[in-house]
């Protein structure tokens, strides 16, 4: 095409962004309160402007133009008119090359400099000053992009919430160090397609990967200059694009493969996304993309004082998704993400912020939210939330509508506060194992609305968990004042790596008290990427800046320890999902079951007789245990299609520094219990043990025990 002679047509309002129909390409913008747009061509660098062209129309404050000789690969930005004026809100500048928010494709990165913000920088009126430099040199470019694909006979898993489990992990730094993936697919989505990574997924069993943000973002200024990286990636600027440094070849094919092959594995995609605030930060912030569009319209401003800007996130900014065209945005995004890149739901980061109304508070039925559910798309896929922001009435754990799922830091709180040792903590600790009814059980939720995890992205790795009482940030340059102070966290007795072997056996053995809590609570578990065979990050517990060693998974320096590790989660994840009883659909109540003689959950005090109220009063408790009635699962069908109770099961959790001796409790004629894991022990396996009813069982100092029921002349192997 010659662009130095493009043609221009009128074109359509919609589809929003640049959208190539075979024979052409229709472009469209929202802003409201623009005077004039510009899209700007680039060469297939993106390194010269070739051309700039008046979009010729504006509707229903959509402008817009088509240009029949558009190609897919064409580089593109916009350039928008409009008044300057802080105080009321505005900040355009026809000097800034912006990015468009419906770009499906960016083209190289943003090289930071002064000539990206709309004021001039170190000037004495600030922000209300106003720069003249064009910035297009260092920004990326906009790429027209044509999504054909052939999905073939791509089928989503469609696995059922209660049958669910989360494995958190970063594209980059999950296969940075993988020795089985070809150097040059090394942190890419070619590289987590790999045979060997999706076969460790595979054999460790989990059925879904959340991935760590992957929609365009930008590293920040200060870090730039500190040689480090927002490695993590919460400071999106385009919600439709992919993270350019994710691709080994530049083409979306690449992530849809990664896709399709995670399906054929039976494994769900799911995104962490972040659509509470933007990478522009706050007033003094860069003009990218949506602030110079339309500064008032994309996001929420101090009524009292339209230059600033409100602020829920500790970002410098907030999407305002009370405006129309914001929601659309938002909500077009994630259609494209579900329908066009066949990805099976997302987590949103910061979701209070994205449920507030225009007066600031949070609502259950706000309009996202509403719209939401109301949706025939996304209303089907998998949706957890963080339930929290900074602002006023930000933490709302439970408080979202039926049909999400959300984070429960109470139960990552709870469990972490009790293997460390403290004590009172029992009736919470029942609680939260169950499925937190007293968090979640209203309006029909059911306990897979609990996101159970002891570790995420932003912490202590498990490992770390178990070895540090502090945390150890240096490497952030920070002065060690990031990242959280209250970490709930024991080392065991040495801060840090040790070759003490008491204290190594200690460690190993919280690790697989944490993760059997965790694997075999009711809820849904999340799982971190490398936890499983004892990933580390030295101690620091807020990585996010960290595109290195410290945050990348090492795959080749795995302890003979670890790997015992390895086996153990393997085997706990096939416990949980061949058991109906470790993933119910239905809280426990404590009752008869309907039919029968038995309740769904006994809780047991250690001489095998059940709790009574006094029993959950005693300050000290650090121990924990209770039955599981076969006959509380959901019938399994069997090939005749009757019903079929369950296994059942007797959990044991010790927190003491001491021994207690456990009276097994009563089971039916010619049954007996037989000891399936012991995390005392150096797999955490259990031997295979068979004990009767009113046996003791010597359960050792913080360590988990499970038994099962099983027939008396049933072998371990028949019965698993």
């Amino acid at each position: 095409m010659n662009v130095m002679k493009a043609r221009i047509w009128p074109g359509e309002p919609y589809p929003m962004g640049a959208t190539w129909d075979g024979k052409g390409v229709n472009f469209a913008l929202f802003s409201e309160n623009a005077e004039k747009v510009e899209l700007c061509l680039f060469d297939e660098r993106g390194e010269r402007e070739l051309e700039r062209i008046a979009l010729p129309e504006f509707t229903d404050e959509v402008w817009h133009g088509y240009l029949p000789d558009a190609r897919p690969g064409q580089l593109y930005g916009y350039r928008v008119h409009g008044p300057y004026d802080p105080r009321n809100g505005h900040r355009f500048n026809p000097h800034k090359l912006l990015l468009d928010p419906y770009a499906k494709a960016l083209h190289g990165t943003l090289r930071w400099s002064d000539a990206h913000y709309g004021y001039r920088v170190g000037h004495p009126d600030a922000d209300l000053s106003f720069d003249t430099r064009d910035n297009a040199a260092g920004m990326p470019k906009c790429r027209i992009v044509d999504t054909a694909f052939t999905w073939g006979e791509d089928r989503r898993p469609r696995r059922p919430w209660h049958e669910t489990i989360i494995y958190e992990l970063h594209v980059r730094g999950f296969t940075k160090l993988h020795p089985d993936v070809p150097e040059p697919l090394r942190g890419t989505f070619a590289g987590l397609a790999a045979p060997a990574v999706i076969q460790h997924l595979s054999d460790l069993g989990v059925t879904a990967v959340e991935l760590l943000p992957i929609q365009a973002f930008i590293d920040d200024r200060y870090l730039v200059e500190k040689q480090l990286r927002n490695y993590w990636g919460y400071n999106s600027i385009a919600f439709f694009a992919p993270e350019p440094r994710y691709f080994s070849n530049g083409r979306l094919g690449e992530f849809k493969t990664l896709v399709q092959l995670l399906h054929d594995a039976g494994i769900e995609v799911l995104l962490d996304v972040v659509y509470n605030h933007t990478a522009e930060g706050n007033h003094m912030g860069p003009t990218l993309c949506f602030r110079g569009i339309d500064n008032a319209s994309y996001y929420k401003l101090r009524p009292e004082d339209r230059r600033y800007y409100a602020d829920f996130t500790g970002c410098g900014n907030v999407f305002d998704l009370y405006h129309p065209r914001v929601l659309q945005l938002v909500m077009d995004s994630l259609r494209y993400w579900v329908e066009e890149m066949h990805v099976d739901g997302f987590r949103f980061d910061l979701a209070t912020a994205l449920a507030r109304r225009e007066n600031g508070l949070f609502d259950s039925h706000a309009g996202f939210l509403d719209a939401v559910r109301q949706d025939p798309v996304l209303s089907r896929v998998k949706l957890i939330s963080e339930s929290w922001d900074l602002g006023e009435g930000g933490y709302q754990v439970g408080g979202f509508p039926a049909g999400w799922a959300e984070w429960n830091d109470q139960y990552r709180d709870t469990v972490r506060r009790f293997w460390k040792g403290d004590e009172g903590l029992i009736g919470t600790v029942a609680s939260r194992i169950t499925g937190s009814s007293d968090i979640f059980d209203r309006k029909g939720r059911r306990p897979w609305a609990s996101i159970n995890f002891v570790t995420a992205h932003d912490g202590f790795t498990l490992t770390d968990l178990v070895s540090y009482d502090r945390k150890h940030n240096m490497a952030n340059h920070e002065g060690n004042r990031d990242g959280s102070d209250n970490n709930y966290s024991w080392n065991g007795g040495v801060e840090g790596p040790t070759d003490d072997p008491k204290i190594r056996r200690l460690r190993a053995r919280q690790k697989r008290n944490f993760l059997a809590t965790l694997i075999l609570s009711q809820g849904v578990p999340m799982i971190v990427a490398g936890d499983e065979f004892g990933r580390t990050q030295n101690g620091n517990n807020n990585a996010y800046c960290q595109d290195n060693e410290i945050g990348w998974v090492d795959w080749e320096n795995i302890e003979a320890e670890d790997r015992r590790l390895l086996a153990f989660v393997q085997r706990l994840i096939r416990l949980r999902l061949d058991h109906i009883v470790f993933h119910r659909n239905r809280f426990f109540h404590g009752e008869v079951l309907p039919g029968t003689n038995v309740k769904d959950i006994v809780w047991l005090r250690p001489d095998g007789q059940e709790k009574e109220g006094e029993d959950w009063e005693m300050p000290y408790a650090r121990c924990l245990s209770f039955l599981l009635s076969g006959e509380a699962g959901q019938y399994h069908l069997t090939t005749q299609g009757e019903p079929e109770p369950d296994d059942s099961f007797l959990v044991i959790f010790n927190a003491y520094h001491d021994d207690i001796d456990y009276t097994l409790p009563p089971v039916n004629l010619g049954r007996r219990w037989e000891l399936l894991m012991d995390s005392a022990t150096e797999d955490g396996f259990g031997g295979g043990e068979v004990l009767g009813a009113a046996e003791v069982y010597p359960v050792k100092p913080r360590s988990f025990v499970l038994f099962i029921r099983c027939d008396e002349k049933k072998t371990d192997a028949e019965n698993r």
